[in-house]
């Protein structure tokens, strides 16, 4: 019955502690307890399952119970103790709250009296202040109207005094008086509803439009525009009628300065009209000299009589300026036959002097249309002419000594480039089509010296050097640039560019290509008794020591070219307009140097491999299977030794500059000669044991020389690039692998054919193949050792293409045989 009344009190109390999700996870939040017992989804099955999970585990079932018990009194009495203490507090809460209810009465009580007393206080302040607020907008209103009366008094007096004073051209005392005027009526704006306001208004207006006529006529009647300046020079009234204008709409000071500009340059219209010979390019001069003439004129006759602010000087300049470039534009367009280049250079010299002079004596502050500043180039310490610093350069040619003085302020630090100089532009054809000309013919001169002179001599200064024409050429497109840039940043810069791209590619075919020397296809044999005969140090080489020389001094010149030419495009960017520098790009004439010098390093190799050919063609015919011992190195290896030994010095030396290259020379070599060697050591067929050994201590040797060649025969010993090293490396430890498979017995054929694919990773049948016929073996034989290698070819992986991919292993201790250890000590004795 007690276990009922459990089961029941468990249930309503379940019922009773039924919690909500966001309760639940507060309580973990705050009390939190890894005790199964303490979760939310608590299983009692799975618990009890957890205490008893074997039938053995029931033995101490007393002891759990027992511990349950305990744990549940000790709950009990906790719970006991928390009830109990919480009848206490909530007593004293609530006589707490009932205290804070009383004192929130009594502040309500103090607040609603301090409310009352700042009504009342403000009440009090207004009555106050109100009989003082009354008097100051009195004041205030009474100070306006004094005011307002005031000016209106100024403002009649001021219009009837400068009525008068314009009836008697008192223009000194109108110019203070009606500014004065202007800034009285701007007060009266509000007030123009105003009849009276409106009708003053109205007479400065008509005062203003009348001063505005009357200065107009005042000096038309004294610059008369088609007869000759007024004599005895200006006057005082003219003088004060500026300062009337500057004060009157802008409109009519631009017209006063439009109709002096214009007489004072009538004559220059007269004298330098189209059909006069004084018109013409040759006689430019005279125009810079005439408004040079007519500006000191004016600071002598008229500099006072116009305000300083007004710059007249200046704008009597820029006018010149317009008129000289439209008038320029005019001639040319109508004589553009008769522009040859030399004129053209002298005129557009003389205008820029002009412009630079202007810039000098001038701010610029009148033109509307000024060039942006460009950052100034820095100089650079380099033999690069394109990393040189850049004076104004010299547009006349060398022959004409005048033209050579004068020299051309820099664009971007004179406001009036351009100003007269743009109207050549057009006509800088002409410029272009000379250069054209000049540069052709100076690749001509080029060609025709380097065939007076002969190429480069060994033992000189000259042999490998760059070809002094090559910086004769960049110096000229140096000297073009520059003065193109100064004629014009547009378009002639972009035919200009063709030029020279037309030029560099001339130079790179008729001067570097069309000098190299040409390759003999006839390679010639040598015997074994020929070689043996061959003496050291004789030449059996294709190309002389001076054709060396000169293949390398084209190679240095094609790096240098190729180096200068990027620069060169870096700087016509530079001084092209920004919208153009797109259509600038020379990365076909530098990949045309790149050929030259990948050619050119071809030949080289060419040249070596092929004095080497002899060597291994008289290698591949010698009888290796009658070999009885082995000696010292074959004579083939010594031709080959030789010369390297020949070649390779005398390439390092001239290459010295360009050491980069100097190693992709040995690099293609090595590239190409190893496995043209092993290709001959195929050829070697049959070959006994001992040939072999004898072979295989060739081998060595070559390898060795191979691995010194970067600095074979040079007093400084210098380590050899990695990336050589391990080419050489690969290919000749290729060699000796095959030959060591040669020496190793071929029985029994399992054995043979698993240290075949040991020491050679290749799955390839045919180099199998051609194993087999170097050991003589007959064809049965070689067919089921075929056959075998076939089956013992490891499987490839999945996805492969080609054949069997073999990974290169070193071979075991227990392969080398007792011949190869007396190889190793003999080539160690020989060493």
């Amino acid at each position: 019955m007690m276990e009922d009344e459990e089961f029941e009190f468990a249930e309503d109390l379940e019922a009773i502690l039924h919690l909500t999700p966001e309760v639940q996870l507060a309580i973990e939040q705050v009390f939190p307890s890894q005790d199964p017992l303490d979760r939310a989804d608590f299983n009692a099955v799975e618990y009890i399952n957890t205490l008893f999970p074997t039938e053995q585990s029931l033995a101490n079932i007393d002891d759990v119970v027992n511990k349950i018990r305990l744990k549940i009194r000790r709950l009990d009495d906790n719970i006991r103790t928390v009830v109990r203490g919480q009848t206490n507090v909530g007593q004293d809460g609530r006589q707490a709250l009932e205290e804070a209810q009383i004192a929130i009465q009594q502040l309500f009580g103090k607040i609603k009296d301090i409310k009352d007393k700042a009504e009342k206080s403000e009440q009090m302040v207004k009555e106050i202040t109100r009989d003082i607020k009354q008097l100051d907008h009195a004041k205030r209103h009474l100070t306006t109207s004094i005011t307002t009366l005031n000016h209106l008094h100024m403002l009649a007096g001021g219009v009837d005094s400068l009525e008068a004073m314009t009836r008697k051209r008192q223009y000194g005392e109108v110019a203070n008086l009606l500014q004065g005027v202007v800034n009285v009526l701007e007060h009266f704006h509000k007030y123009m509803g105003i009849p009276q306001i409106r009708q003053l208004s109205e007479r400065v207006k008509a005062a203003q439009s009348e001063l505005g006529t009357q200065i107009l006529a005042d000096f038309e009647e004294a610059f008369p525009s088609q007869g000759s300046k007024r004599p005895g020079g200006p006057s005082n009234v003219l003088q004060d009628a500026c300062l009337v204008a500057n004060v009157l709409d802008p409109r009519i000071k631009q017209e006063v300065i439009k109709k002096f500009i214009r007489q004072h340059l009538s004559e220059y219209l007269v004298l330098f009209q189209e059909n006069q010979d004084v018109a013409w390019l040759d006689k430019i001069d005279r125009r810079y000299a005439w408004i040079k003439r007519q500006l000191l004129d004016y600071e002598e006759k008229y500099g006072r009589m116009f305000p300083e602010e007004w710059c007249m000087t200046e704008r009597i300049a820029v006018e010149f300026c317009h008129i000289t470039r439209v008038e320029l534009a005019k001639v040319m367009r109508t004589r553009a036959k008769e522009i040859e280049v030399k004129l053209l250079l002298f005129a557009i010299q003389r205008t820029t002097n002009f412009e630079g002079l202007l810039s000098k004596r001038f701010t610029g502050c009148t033109l509307t249309d000024v060039p942006g500043q460009k950052k100034a180039e820095s100089p650079l310490d380099s033999t690069n002419p394109f990393l040189e610093d850049e004076p104004g350069e010299d547009l006349g040619t060398e022959k004409d000594e005048d033209l050579t003085k004068p020299r051309k302020p820099k664009a971007p630090d004179n406001p009036f480039h351009g100003i007269i100089s743009k109207c050549f532009e057009p006509h800088l054809y002409v410029y272009i089509e000379s250069q054209d000309k000049n540069l052709g013919e100076l690749i001509d001169r080029f060609v025709a010296d380097f065939r007076a002179q002969g190429p480069p001599k060994s033992g000189t200064e000259e042999g490998g050097a760059v070809l002094p024409s090559c910086a004769d050429l960049f110096v000229y497109y140096k000297k073009c640039m520059v003065q193109c840039s100064q004629l014009s940043t547009g378009e002639p810069m972009i035919a200009l560019t063709t030029i020279f791209q037309k030029f560099l590619r001339e130079y790179a075919w008729k001067i570097l290509s069309g000098n190299l020397p040409k390759s003999s296809s006839n390679t010639g044999g040598l015997t074994i008794s020929s070689l043996l005969k061959e003496k050291e140090g004789s030449e059996a080489a294709k190309f002389t020591v001076d054709e060396l020389c000169l293949i390398c001094s084209i190679l240095s010149t094609a790096e240098y070219c190729l180096a200068t030419t990027q620069q060169l495009e870096e700087k016509l960017k530079e001084k092209v307009d920004k919208v153009l520098v797109e259509r600038i790009n020379l990365t076909g004439e530098m990949d045309t140097f790149s050929t030259v010098i990948s050619n050119s390093i071809q030949l080289l190799v060419q040249d070596l491999d092929a004095a080497c050919d002899p060597a291994l063609t008289a290698m591949s015919k010698m009888p290796w299977q009658s070999v009885e011992h082995v000696g010292d190195q074959s004579p083939y290896v010594t031709s080959i030794i030789m010369h390297i030994k020949q070649n390779v010095p005398i390439l390092r030396d001239n290459l010295a500059s360009t050491r980069k290259y100097f190693t992709q020379f040995c690099i293609k070599f090595t590239n190409s000669f190893i496995p043209k060697f092993i290709n001959y050591i195929f050829r070697c067929k049959p070959i006994s044991m001992v040939g072999a050994e004898q072979l295989l201590l060739d081998t060595h040797s070559l390898k060795t020389v191979l691995l010194d060649m970067p600095s074979i025969g040079s007093q400084v010993l210098r380590k050899a690039p990695a990336s050589y090293t391990k080419i050489v490396v690969k290919g000749m430890t290729r060699a000796e692998m095959i030959l060591k498979v040669v020496m190793a017995p071929h029985e029994p054929p399992v054995v043979f054919v698993d240290n075949y694919i040991k020491l050679l990773a290749d799955g390839n049948p045919e180099t199998f193949q051609k194993i087999l016929d170097m050991k003589g073996l007959k064809r049965s034989e070689q067919s089921s050792m075929l056959e075998l290698f076939r089956q013992r070819l490891p499987t490839p992986p999945s996805g492969s293409d080609g054949g069997p991919s073999l990974s290169f292993s070193t071979p075991t201790p227990e392969q080398e045989s007792s011949r190869i250890r007396k190889l190793e000590k003999l080539i160690k004795k020989r060493l």
